[in-house]
């Protein structure tokens, strides 16, 4: 028993040896994957750091690019105005009236946004009409208006090769702004809702605020006048909802153009 006991005894102490050996050999394996793992998170995270110092390089440029086409943008509808001895607050008026229309007609903050940044372009094709034209303090004949009227269709010819989304809506004001409701505008001669709601919007911000300013070819008109004309347009010049959404909110238009009167 003696013998049996001394071997049985053997094996179990070579089987204990030969446990620890192997744990010891797992403890060294945990801990060297421990601190290749530990290594390979602060690559990681090093790299995540890296990345998102290099997003937010990217997100600011993006914003500078934005911003220098939204200025670019409100220089050229300036641009257009002062070529006809209108002022840069014209186009600051009625990029306010546009959002105001927008947002209460339903459009959303971004959009409507966007459309105050795009409508100072309205006018953008006045740049290719002759000063003769532009600035004619009596009446147009049949030929000087037949010339006028082309400022629609060349603003959208020089905005509609842009795939950039704000040029984009800024063709499509300055093409649309002189249609009508009843199909009467030009250049196209849309009727109702073919009319696109940009430059639906823009039609109405753009009469009220050249109605109640002076130009080379008639004095400001006063509120009464103004008022009594969009009424009767309605539904004839004008989009009948937005005739009711001006009205609805005329102390904001008032409060506007109180604000950013002509120097």
């Amino acid at each position: 028993m003696t013998v049996h006991e001394n071997k049985l005894v053997s094996e179990i102490e070579s089987l204990k040896a030969e446990f620890i050996k192997t744990t010891e050999k797992l403890i060294k394996d945990v801990k060297r994957q421990d601190k290749i793992m530990a290594r390979s998170d602060k690559r990681q995270q090093q790299e995540y750091d890296e990345l998102q110092v290099k997003f937010a390089e990217v997100e600011t440029l993006q914003k500078e690019i934005e911003e220098t086409q939204k200025e670019v943008v409100f220089t050229m509808g300036a641009i257009g105005e002062s070529r006809s001895k209108e002022t840069g607050l014209h186009v600051k008026r009625v990029a306010e009236y546009s959002k105001i229309l927008a947002l209460s007609y339903g459009l959303d903050e971004k959009e409507a946004e966007m459309l105050k940044q795009a409508s100072p372009m309205h006018d953008i094709g006045k740049v290719a009409i002759p000063d003769s034209i532009l600035n004619k303090p009596e009446p147009f004949n049949p030929q000087d208006r037949e010339i006028m009227d082309t400022h629609a269709q060349l603003g959208f010819d020089m905005l509609k090769m842009s795939n950039r989304p704000l040029l984009k809506m800024a063709a499509t004001v300055a093409h649309e702004h002189h249609e009508k409701y009843n199909g009467n505008g030009y250049p196209q001669g849309l009727k109702g809702e073919e009319i696109h709601i940009y430059g639906r919007i823009t039609a109405l911000a753009d009469v009220f605020d050249a109605l109640g300013s002076d130009r080379v070819y008639k004095k400001a008109w006063n509120d009464e006048k103004i008022f009594k004309m969009f009424k009767e347009e309605r539904g004839e010049h004008f989009d009948p909802k937005l005739i009711d959404i001006f009205f609805e909110n005329l102390d904001k238009f008032l409060a506007v153009r109180d604000r950013m009167k002509d120097i």
